[in-house]
C-alpha cells in the first residue's frame, strides 16, 4: 500500500475554547455520499477532552464544510467515569442509530488516571448523542485493571467485534509516569455487554524500546482483516504500525507495511499517529492521521494510490 500525504486538514484555534488546543483520534465517518465527517477529541486550556466534529468534502477532504461549535459528547458527571474528559472510539452505524464509542478519564490520587470506555447513540444520523449509560460499558477488570479502552468495532454476524487497549502498569521515563497497554479483542452481542476478559492480540515489542501499543483501527479485507495502531517507544517514538490476521485474534505485525510515516520536516515530522481508514462511495480511500505532538499540531491526511 502506498499513500500519498495531502497536508493539514484542521489546526486548534488556541482560542481559550472546549477546541482550544488538540484534535486528538481523527475518526472518519461518512455522513453522506458529500461529506465525511471527521470525529475528534477536542482539549480546552486544562487539557480536558471533549468530542466534537469537523465536516470535510468527501471529494477534497481538504476542503473544510464546518466545525462543531458545541460538543455532541461532553464531560461526564462529577465522580464518573468520565468526568476529566474523553477520547473517541469508534462510531458506526447499527440499523438506524449511529454507536459511538468513547472512552473517559478520571484523575485518581494513587495513579495517573483512570480510562474505561462508554456508549453514546445518536438516533439522528450523528448530530446529536445521549449516553446510553453514566457508568462504563468496559469496565475495569483483571485483564486492565487501569485502562479498558475500546478503540475499533466491527458489527458482523450478529456480532459486535470489539478491539481495545488494556493496561496495567506506569513507564517512568524521566521523571514522568506514561501508561503502559497493549491490545485485545473481545465480542459482545449487544455492543454494551461485555465479558469480564478478552483475547490477547497485539502486545508491544520490547526489542524496540516499545511500552504502549493501541488505538486499533480494524477493517475487513479480502485475507481477513487488517488493523492499524499506534506505538510508543522509550527513546520518544510514537508512530503507527500495520497487523494482518484471518480471524481478528490472531495477529502477524507488518509495521513497514504501512508506508505512512513521519514527514522530514513539518507538522507530522516528529510523530505520526492514530490513522482511521476511510473507503468513499465512489472508491477512494483516505487516511486521517494525527501528526507532531498527539493531536495539538492538528490533524491531516493521505490518499491511498496503490493497494
Amino acid at each position: 500500500m502506498i499513500w500519498e500525504k495531502q497536508g493539514i486538514i484542521y489546526v486548534p484555534p488556541l482560542d481559550g475554547s472546549w477546541r482550544d488546543n488538540s484534535a486528538l483520534t481523527p475518526t472518519a465517518f461518512q455522513l453522506s455520499e458529500q461529506v465525511i465527517r471527521v470525529f475528534a477529541s477536542f482539549r480546552d486550556p486544562k487539557g480536558v477532552g471533549r468530542i466534537g466534529y469537523v465536516d470535510v468534502s468527501a471529494e477534497n477532504p481538504s476542503e473544510v464544510i464546518g466545525v462543531a461549535d458545541q460538543p455532541v459528547v461532553d464531560v461526564g458527571d462529577r465522580g464518573m467515569f468520565d468526568d476529566n474528559g474523553v477520547i473517541l472510539g469508534d462510531v458506526l452505524r447499527v440499523d438506524n442509530q449511529v454507536y459511538l464509542y468513547y472512552v473517559g478519564f478520571q484523575l485518581v490520587e494513587k495513579v495517573k488516571f483512570l480510562a474505561y470506555s462508554g456508549l453514546a447513540v445518536s438516533e439522528d444520523g450523528g448530530n446529536r448523542f445521549h449516553r446510553v449509560s453514566r457508568t462504563p460499558i468496559l469496565d475495569r477488570a483483571d485483564e486492565g485493571v487501569y485502562i479498558r479502552a475500546i478503540h475499533s468495532v466491527i458489527h458482523e454476524d450478529g456480532l459486535f467485534k470489539v478491539w481495545y487497549a488494556v493496561g496495567n502498569g506506569w513507564e517512568v521515563i524521566g521523571e514522568n509516569e506514561f501508561p503502559q497497554y497493549d491490545i485485545n479483542c473481545i465480542e459482545s452481542e449487544d455492543g454494551v455487554t461485555f465479558p469480564r476478559e478478552g483475547v490477547k492480540c497485539v502486545l508491544n515489542d520490547r526489542t524496540n524500546s516499545e511500552y504502549r501499543i493501541g488505538r486499533p483501527r480494524v477493517y475487513r479485507s479480502d485475507a481477513g482483516y487488517v488493523m492499524n495502531y499506534t506505538y510508543g517507544t522509550t527513546d520518544g517514538r510514537y508512530q503507527a504500525g500495520q497487523a494482518f490476521s484471518s480471524d481478528g485474534r490472531e495477529w502477524l505485525r507488518d509495521d513497514e507495511s504501512f508506508s505512512l510515516k513521519p514527514s522530514g520536516t513539518g507538522w507530522d515530522s516528529k510523530h505520526l499517529s492514530y490513522p482511521s481508514v476511510i473507503k468513499t462511495p465512489k472508491g477512494r480511500v483516505f487516511a486521517f492521521y494525527n501528526g507532531n505532538n498527539m493531536g495539538k499540531d492538528g490533524f491531516g491526511y493521505a490518499e491511498l494510490v496503490t493497494a
